[in-house]
């Protein structure tokens, strides 16, 4: 089976494609895969990281105002095809999948004017340009929320959940609270961890450091993981409450799929592998959507946890160390709560998501475009 991938841009649409391939790889003796991506692209390090083969276009979003930019962008779109399809023509793939990001426009485009089958994957509530572009041509559409339906040819559309779902639940976990014992933190308290992304989010930060006096009476705990750029001034302030140890701050977690199996309640933005992942473990949430993403996916993405009873949310205009507090009381000092949360963000889960997405792909090659 010969597999063609493209997705870029951010790691929403590239780690879903990552863990498709590990698990294809994984599952199938003879998988040969090739991703298609940008030199610039965050993908370009992930995917050459992961050893998998790897060959670019050159290619760029389009404005949403008129611009000159745009005229560019259909030339340089029209270049990407006609590379795309030497691409094809080389390695001669079963099948090309999308999973989001401009830069897989072109190639899965250049697929399906060559007749092979095409699958698309949406990892968010609202699909991005790209896809809803593609979405007339493929054979396929794979979606990760019911609420993205909508937006696609409902005789296409699969929900098969994000494949980064299936990689935190097969993640191998060691008997105990291992990774928060290596952090310092008392095992036998119920712990929230707040996460702010890999850069971090600083009104999450500045909201949380606004909590430091509360946490000392409190019977949980906290693991803050701040992002590399905020650690230092975060690390600062807890420095100067000597008394403080119920928080412990990190800049970065590289095992983070490891750390969720051990915490019981999580504070973070409202991504789609985030939400992918925490769904498959039944991990209770309270949301702080970024307001800075395109078509505010990330508020959608949280509403549909919210409105299934299986997270909180807090808008970024909302937040307050009060606020925040009052949240994490509320779900953590009552048990049937906590259970609750924990029962409907497991029927949201869809921990075979990789496995759906390779019934589907070997129905698509076996039943051509």
């Amino acid at each position: 089976m010969r597999v063609l991938i493209s997705g870029g841009g951010t790691g929403g649409h590239i780690y879903p494609a990552v863990a498709l391939i590990r698990h294809l790889k994984k599952h199938n003796e003879n998988v040969e895969c090739l991703y298609i991506g940008t030199e610039n692209g965050l993908e370009a390090r992930i995917i050459r990281d992961e050893g998998i083969p790897f060959k670019t276009v050159t290619i760029s979003g389009f404005k949403r105002k008129l611009s000159i930019e745009n005229v560019k962008t259909i030339v340089r779109f029209l270049q990407a095809v006609r590379q795309s399809k030497k691409y094809i023509k080389d390695f001669q793939p079963d099948v090309v999948i999308g999973t989001g990001g401009y830069v897989c426009g072109p190639v899965v485009y250049a697929a399906c004017r060559k007749s092979i089958p095409t699958l698309i994957h949406e990892q968010n509530s609202v699909p991005g340009l790209t896809n809803k572009f593609l979405a007339k041509y493929v054979s396929k559409i794979a979606i990760s929320f019911p609420d993205s339906a909508t937006f696609f040819p409902k005789e296409k559309v699969h929900i098969t959940g994000n494949p980064r779902a299936s990689e935190v639940v097969t993640t191998e976990v060691t008997t105990g609270k291992i990774k928060l014992k290596e952090l310092g933190l008392n095992v036998q308290k119920k712990t929230v961890l707040v996460v702010g992304g890999s850069r971090g989010a600083k009104p999450i930060n500045d909201a949380v450091m606004k909590t430091l006096q509360h946490w000392q009476k409190k019977d949980y705990q906290c693991l803050y993981v701040t992002g590399e750029a905020h650690y230092e001034q975060v690390k600062a302030a807890v420095d100067q409450e000597s008394y403080l140890k119920q928080l412990v701050i990190v800049p970065y977690i590289s095992d983070m799929p490891s750390l969720l199996h051990e915490v019981d309640l999580l504070i973070a933005r409202a991504g789609a592998t985030t939400l992918a992942e925490i769904t498959a473990l039944g991990l209770p949430s309270i949301l702080i959507p970024s307001p800075y993403v395109t078509n505010n996916h990330q508020e959608k993405n949280a509403r549909s946890l919210e409105k299934a009873g299986a997270a909180t949310v807090i808008l970024e205009k909302e937040m307050s160390p009060d606020r925040l507090m009052t949240e994490i009381d509320n779900i953590l000092a009552d048990p049937l709560t906590l259970e609750s949360m924990k029962k409907h963000a497991l029927t949201l889960g869809k921990p075979h998501a990789s496995a759906e997405l390779e019934t589907l792909i070997k129905d698509l090659i076996k039943g051509g475009a």
